[in-house]
């Protein structure tokens, strides 16, 4: 009965993440006998609050591919801040190997505009609203790394606040300005 009780547990403490299967590949091994065929996976976890971790397993099996994935996944995860809980704070560019990402912010009503394995990255994140495009490479693993290395280097306007010594209102002052000057210039 106690052991019921901890797995239990232990599902109710997992219950908070989603996971997300990004890619899986069949991949072969040649030996004496002939082939022999595993799986990879490629999954992404969230809380949908902020926190997100990308993982990669590999077994004879499909779903013990995944829970590999998503156990590396979980070990794995980074912390990032969002405004008002659904878009990014400022634009950025991500890179890895042949792969490059911009995640743009976007006005509240946008979605999620990203193309496959970025999708499922702000899906899992929590990201409501977010303009994503994807330049090089259309690798699965590569894309992903470069949206991870983009994502980590994400900051929120407390902590550049807290760096130079100012208040947040100084800060989001001169976001809301440079705004203001980028819009009227479009008009004219």
């Amino acid at each position: 009965m106690a052991r019921q009780d901890r797995d239990r547990g232990g599902e109710d403490r997992d219950s908070e993440f989603i996971d997300k299967l990004v890619h899986i590949n069949r991949v072969a091994k040649v030996v004496k006998g002939g082939r022999r065929f595993s799986f990879a996976a490629l999954v992404v976890v969230g809380d949908q609050r902020g926190r997100v971790g990308f993982g990669h397993g590999k077994a004879r099996e499909v779903p013990e591919a995944m829970r590999k994935a998503i156990d590396s996944a979980k070990r794995s995860l980074i912390r990032v801040p969002l405004r008002e809980g659904r878009t990014l704070h400022h634009d950025i560019e991500g890179r890895h190997g042949a792969g490059k990402v911009i995640l743009r912010s976007a006005p509240p009503g946008t979605g999620i505009i990203a193309g496959g394995p970025m999708r499922a990255v702000f899906e899992a994140l929590g990201v409501q609203d977010v303009v994503a495009k994807s330049l090089g490479t259309s690798n699965p693993y590569n894309m992903i790394r470069a949206t991870f290395s983009a994502l980590k280097r994400e900051v929120s306007p407390r902590h550049v606040a807290a760096k130079r010594s100012k208040k947040v209102s100084e800060i989001i002052a001169r976001r809301a300005d440079a705004s203001a000057e980028a819009g009227a210039a479009a008009t004219e």
